[in-house]
């Protein structure tokens, strides 16, 4: 089973649809039987032909589940779909949905998705492989009943500004292109971004991180096989500085102003 990432928009484009049909057409050349989910008939992988099954469906954890349970499907591809795919895999986990029904997430397992989407995990996952971080912290809302204590988290965050300083860069957990954060360079502004952080986190959690604005930045495309051997497959060079997002900078590849010892820097990281 495919799931795609449903209408859209920055963040999540038509790149996972291109890749979405890909997969189906790669998956059906190896004798698959190709479910796909996805709420946007306006796509390319939801063409008559491209999967055995289609279903124009919500991209929500309960349908989903209800499609699993009459499919029965051996395995799961959520990278496929962004963000939206990613959270509804995560949600089906949680809820025993795979478990029950014996399907293997591919593409990427749970604990891989959480170190990726988790802040906290992912900042303890680079201090292991020895990579600098910015100055931050977590901030996370303690959970009441099925909701979170938000004041008690915006509370939690105001204390930890002395650390880390303005402008501030917050960064909601699993959530979509940035919504929610944004960058912070007085209090008030600051207050009212981690609560709209805490909000958007479908887990309560933020992550405020000292400024980085106006440095390069570059992306490192790179595809890693079981056996760890690794290609980066392309270099990416975003035009604008650090602080422009990711949906309105414009990049170019390769890399430009890149020097060999910085490149093989980013290589062997």
């Amino acid at each position: 089973m495919i799931i795609g990432a449903g209408p859209i928009v920055i963040g999540q484009a038509c790149e996972f649809d291109y890749s979405g049909a890909q997969a189906c057409k790669a998956l059906r050349e190896e004798g698959y039987r190709v479910v796909l989910v996805n709420s946007n008939p306006a796509t390319i992988m939801t063409d008559p032909g491209l999967a055995d099954a289609t279903y124009i469906e919500p991209i929500t954890p309960d349908v989903v589940a209800r499609i699993i349970e009459a499919e029965r499907p051996d395995a799961l591809l959520p990278t496929m779909g962004g963000q939206t795919a990613l959270n509804t895999a995560m949600a089906l986990a949680d809820m025993g949905v795979l478990e029950k029904f014996g399907v293997q997430l591919i593409g990427a397992n749970r604990a891989a998705i959480e170190m990726a989407e988790d802040r906290k995990l992912f900042r303890e996952a680079m201090n292991r492989i020895g990579l600098e971080n910015p100055r931050a912290t977590i901030v996370a809302a303690p959970k009441l009943g099925t909701k979170f204590d938000i004041a008690a988290g915006v509370a939690e965050a105001i204390a930890a500004i002395d650390f880390v300083g303005l402008p501030a860069i917050i960064r909601p957990a699993f959530t979509l292109g940035g919504t929610g954060g944004g960058v912070a360079y007085n209090r008030e502004d600051y207050e009212a971004i981690c609560r709209s952080g805490l909000e958007a986190s479908p887990v309560g959690q933020i992550l405020v991180d000292e400024s980085l604005l106006g440095w390069k930045e570059f992306e490192m495309e790179v595809v890693r096989d079981r056996a760890d051997n690794c290609i980066i497959i392309c270099s990416i060079e975003n035009v604008d500085p650090m602080g422009v997002h990711t949906g309105d900078s414009i990049t170019v590849a390769p890399a430009l102003t890149l020097t060999d010892k910085e490149y093989q820097m980013l290589r062997n990281a």
